[in-house]
């Protein structure tokens, strides 16, 4: 198959943890090819959705690891498969991508996971599909119903809906003398909506993030254990991850999911588990691939790369 990532720059990748470099190397292991390009080498011209893309050699030198091969133009739907691993935030240019990556699969492009499905499935707002399985949640940008959901729950995590890796998540408590402050600055002064959730004591032992590919959970999860003394377990804030076998819970979450999740179209999510609550549904570019790899042996990036084989075959 050519395959063909659309990625941040290569040369601020760190392969020694990566997710997308593991499912390069997994899909060269395999015999396909790949390329690679940014978001914003998409283009439009003549109604036909083009990027302008690199063929990627891996060398196997962790210095040098990549060799790139001129730049040439291609419409979407010349590639077997089409990977958006760019990382939030989400902002209007990643909208603008979203956009033509659908135009793309009206031309017969093969997009993981798809533009329709990324608009439509924000990574934070995506578990309101499943409030069984959520602790208490409040959507709003509004500041009276923020107040009055943190003195309701006493401790509360306030979130934007647009970041990643645990950036401007707060704490509070109805005594907190930032409250006022940080729902200002959190809103935005009441212009932007955000999410709140009661606190969740069990971040203590890990934020686990279970990887879900082609609807089905892998065997192990990685949990995110914050540092002492820290609310956000993301491994980007700070944590520590240790690979754990999913509990009796954490596979309920993930099989109640899983089936939704292929069926909108999304070969690979990470679910974002506290406790028995589900707190996330991370679909535009999932981590922790490796450190499960490393931990486990579990050849996680080879079953991704089977799933989309088998995507692409349907």
């Amino acid at each position: 198959m050519r395959i063909l990532f659309i990625a941040d720059p290569l040369e601020q990748f760190k392969i020694y943890k990566d997710t997308t470099f593991a499912m390069m190397e997994a899909a060269a292991a395999r015999g396909h090819a790949i390329s690679v390009c940014q978001a914003r080498h998409l283009s439009v011209e003549s109604g036909r959705v083009l990027a302008d893309t690199r063929l990627v050699t891996l060398t196997g030198n962790k210095d040098a690891w990549f060799r790139l091969a001129d730049a040439e133009r291609h419409p979407l739907f010349a590639f077997d498969a089409v990977l958006m691993r760019k990382d939030p935030p989400f902002d209007l240019e990643y909208l603008y991508a979203t956009q033509l990556l659908t135009l793309a699969e009206s031309q017969g492009a093969h997009v993981f996971n798809s533009g329709q499905v990324m608009r439509d499935f924000n990574e934070k707002l995506a578990i309101l599909n499943f409030p069984e399985l959520t602790a208490p949640t409040l959507v709003t940008g509004e500041s009276a119903r923020l107040r009055a959901f943190v003195r309701q729950h006493q401790d509360v995590i306030l979130k934007p809906l647009d970041s990643m890796g645990g950036d401007s998540i707060f704490r509070v408590k109805p005594d907190d003398p930032n409250l006022s402050v940080i729902i200002e600055t959190i809103t935005l002064h009441g212009t932007r909506t955000v999410m709140a959730q009661r606190y969740i004591p069990e971040i203590r032992e890990g934020d686990k993030r279970i990887l879900i590919i082609g609807g089905k959970p892998v065997d192990h999860c990685l949990a995110r254990v914050p540092l002492a003394g820290e609310t956000r377990g993301n491994l980007a804030a700070g944590g520590r991850g240790e690979a754990r076998p999913l509990t009796a819970r954490d596979r309920e979450i993930a099989e109640t999911i899983g089936p939704e999740l292929k069926k909108r179209g999304v070969l690979f999510a990470g679910a974002d588990v506290i406790g028995n609550y589900l707190t996330e549904i991370n679909i535009t570019s999932p981590t922790c691939f490796r450190e499960i790899m490393d931990q486990t042996g579990i050849d996680v990036a080879g079953l991704f790369i089977a799933a989309l084989e088998e995507a692409c075959a349907r």
